[in-house]
């Protein structure tokens, strides 16, 4: 019996097996990594987030948190302290955690009223700057120096706390909006925003010595601080123009000065600038920035400006790839960062003066965030095409990386995990594409199986065989004996600018012509049954899943996910209005026709695939009422089968993050209603 008979298949509860990797954090003398452990709770439906250290020289990793409800970790500069964010008490505040010696107890370092968030070490370890969000009476309140006397009793403590939520509530009932985004994620905004604060370290401090120190007061929400080493500023971002919609298209880097707040804008004229990071030496600060023309279909682009001012210097300009995350090499002669490119996202390094781009790491991987150590060394957290997050390490002029985890090595041995194989094929227009094909568990050669054929989002965004937020769904698809298919058509990231705008004003078509000969290349294969062929996708992936089948009768069952279904409606619903100009060169007033004829809804009255809608009640990214519109359309033009389903609660996120029962019913759903149409022997039910 081989090895893999003696496992067992993947099933949708092993969503609550898979352990993530997140934030990893080289202690200042390379000795040890930082990270998040997240796992889900399944008792509470949720999640629980640890953080533990791993050794870099070998050996097992140590869990230092417990609560299961903390997250970021930072060193202090002389390795001995790290500083974490915690909800264990509730509100998310920041702690300091001794590890020099075994055994330490968190302290709590702050006690913001409405919690606390991105601690940053100042250079010589004395003070921490964090994030916490206030309104313009609160920093009032703060400035005037007036303190609430403590309560009497615990009683009064209680009413205190019951009245400040009522009159919360109250504020915001009925709730006034004046521009956009007024919503986000799964919440509404209020009227806070998140303001920069220095505390110190030190304990048994006096009262007014202790008190954090706000550096910020200005409606407009900050990014995270980094300090400069020199000690006396601090950079971080906020918009230029705070008062307009989408205020985050006009973000620039600001430098803070921590003695007095005075705040000096480094504005790069005609982009839009994120994620300030100085070099270590303080001679330059890197960041990436995003050119207001194009924005949606421009690449964002590793940027460099000297300390004291000058013209910004592109590194990644004619490297024609996207940054995804980027950290400087410890002796300030060159950034390190990851970039999405044919389905991998590897580690490169360039110099700060410019020149070549040079891969540091190379392999079949996803990098989702990086860390780089003393002596040239890279601490990374990755996926591949076998595994789930883990943790690796790769040193200078080390030929590979070695794992430092095996977070998820106990559920690996327990069942099949199927290899993906690349395909090359080509589009409509003769450009080489790129797809992965997944065979089903059980294969057998010679005979056909259904397909599962699975669409990205974005639409400028990158799959590959090591997606993290797929990795799970594609083995389990496999699992259920389907051949799993998604590809890299003519928009997506990884490829080049002039790759990503091709897509430009066209969504619909260029995409459906790629995913289709991508189809085609696959029958050709002789593995597919063309009769029993699934779609789905989710967000743009939805769109396209919607557009697809308004245009073609050859798939048995389609599964829309979170997608844009009216551009018109869309552009007045979303948190994000101004991307349909962006993509489309149009307001929606200015042509609507335009829009209308590149919305799936326009052709909704055409689908004749059994097709299910599954769409969150709370997604302010795409709100629901583009999938009650897409049910209403095919339900009264059509007697093609349709269902909706709702979840209560969760966001554009719920695949990935969402409430995780709703996340392991979307499965279930999804696998049951391709079965219903392309395996009907496995529910009994005919097509």
């Amino acid at each position: 019996m081989t090895e893999q008979n003696e496992k067992r298949r993947i099933t949708v509860d092993d969503l609550y097996r898979i352990t993530d990797i997140e934030d990893p954090r080289v202690s200042p003398d390379g000795r040890w990594i930082a990270y998040v452990q997240a796992t889900i709770d399944r008792l509470e439906n949720g999640y629980a987030r640890n953080i533990w250290l791993a050794p870099t020289g070998g050996g097992e990793p140590v869990q230092v948190t417990r609560s299961g409800k903390d997250s970021q970790p930072r060193w202090s500069p002389d390795g001995e302290t790290l500083a974490f964010v915690s909800a264990r008490d509730k509100k998310p505040q920041v702690y300091l955690l001794p590890v020099a010696a075994p055994g330490g107890e968190p302290r709590s370092l702050t006690n913001m009223p409405n919690g606390a968030s991105s601690p940053a070490w100042s250079p010589d370890g004395k003070q921490i700057a964090f994030l916490s969000s206030t309104n313009a009476e609160e920093r009032a309140k703060e400035d005037s120096g007036e303190q609430e006397e403590p309560p009497a009793d615990p009683l009064e403590a209680k009413h205190r706390k019951e009245r400040k939520e009522h009159d919360e509530t109250e504020r915001f009932d009925p709730r006034p909006v004046t521009r956009i985004p007024y919503r986000e994620g799964t919440d509404y905004r209020d009227d806070r925003y998140a303001q920069v604060y220095v505390v110190p370290v030190a304990e048994n401090l006096p009262e007014d010595d202790a008190h954090p120190r706000r550096l910020t007061s200005i409606d407009a929400d900050h990014g995270e601080p980094e300090w400069m080493p020199d000690g006396q500023h601090i950079l971080t971002t906020r918009s230029l123009h705070p008062e307009r919609d989408e205020p985050w298209r006009w973000s620039t880097l600001v430098r803070i000065s921590v003695a007095d707040g005075e705040s000096e804008l480094l504005a790069s004229e005609g982009f839009a600038s994120y994620d300030p990071l100085p070099s270590p030496d303080g001679a330059w600060i890197a960041f990436v920035r995003l050119p207001h023309e194009r924005m949606s279909d421009s690449l964002p682009r590793l940027a460099v400006i000297p300390s004291q001012g000058g013209k910004p210097r592109d590194l990644t300009r004619t490297f024609d790839r996207s940054p995804v995350s980027f950290r400087w090499a410890r002796d300030s002669r060159a950034l390190i960062f990851s970039a999405d490119s044919q389905g991998d996202c590897e580690i490169y390094h360039v110099s700060p003066e410019g020149g070549a781009v040079e891969k540091l790491v190379a392999g079949r991987m996803e990098v989702q965030a990086l860390d780089t150590g003393p002596g040239g060394g890279v601490a990374f957290v990755a996926t591949t095409p076998l595994s789930p997050p883990e943790l690796f390490r790769q040193t200078l002029g080390a030929e590979e990386p070695v794992q430092l985890t095996q977070a998820n090595a106990a559920f690996l041995g327990e069942v099949i995990v199927q290899e993906t194989r690349e395909m090359r094929f080509t589009g409509p227009g003769g450009e080489e594409l790129q797809g992965w094909i997944i065979l089903p568990a059980g294969y057998e050669e010679g005979s056909k199986y259904p397909l599962a054929f699975n669409i990205h989002g974005g639409p400028h965004v990158m799959w590959g065989p090591s997606a993290r937020t797929m990795w799970h769904e594609w083995q389990l698809h496999a699992a259920e004996g389907y051949v799993v298919f998604y590809a890299n058509p003519r928009g997506a990231d990884g490829y080049g600018e002039a790759f990503r705008f091709a897509l430009h004003a066209d969504w619909g078509e260029v995409a459906f012509d790629d995913l289709m000969a991508g189809v085609d290349a696959l029958l050709e294969e002789g593995f597919v049954d063309e009769t029993r062929m699934a779609v789905t996708g989710g967000s743009y992936g939805g769109y396209m899943t919607a557009w697809m089948v308004g245009h073609t009768d050859r798939f048995k069952a389609a599964v829309t996910q979170r997608g844009v279904y009216n551009l018109v409606s869309f552009y007045g619903t979303s948190d994000i209005p101004m991307f349909i100009p962006d993509e489309y060169d149009t307001e929606p007033w200015e042509d609507p026709q335009k829009l209308w004829e590149h919305s799936p809804l326009a052709y909704a009255h055409h689908v004749k695939t059994p097709l299910l809608i599954i769409h969150s009640e709370n997604d302010f990214r795409v709100p629901i009422e583009q999938a009650e519109q897409l049910f209403a359309f095919i339900r009264r033009s059509t007697d093609t089968p349709v269902k909706l389903i709702r979840f209560p609660r969760d966001g554009h996120e719920l695949s990935r993050s969402g409430e995780p029962k709703h996340r392991a019913r979307r499965l279930t759903e999804m696998v049951a209603w391709f079965d219903q149409y392309c395996q009907p022997e496995k529910t009994g039910e005919s097509a």
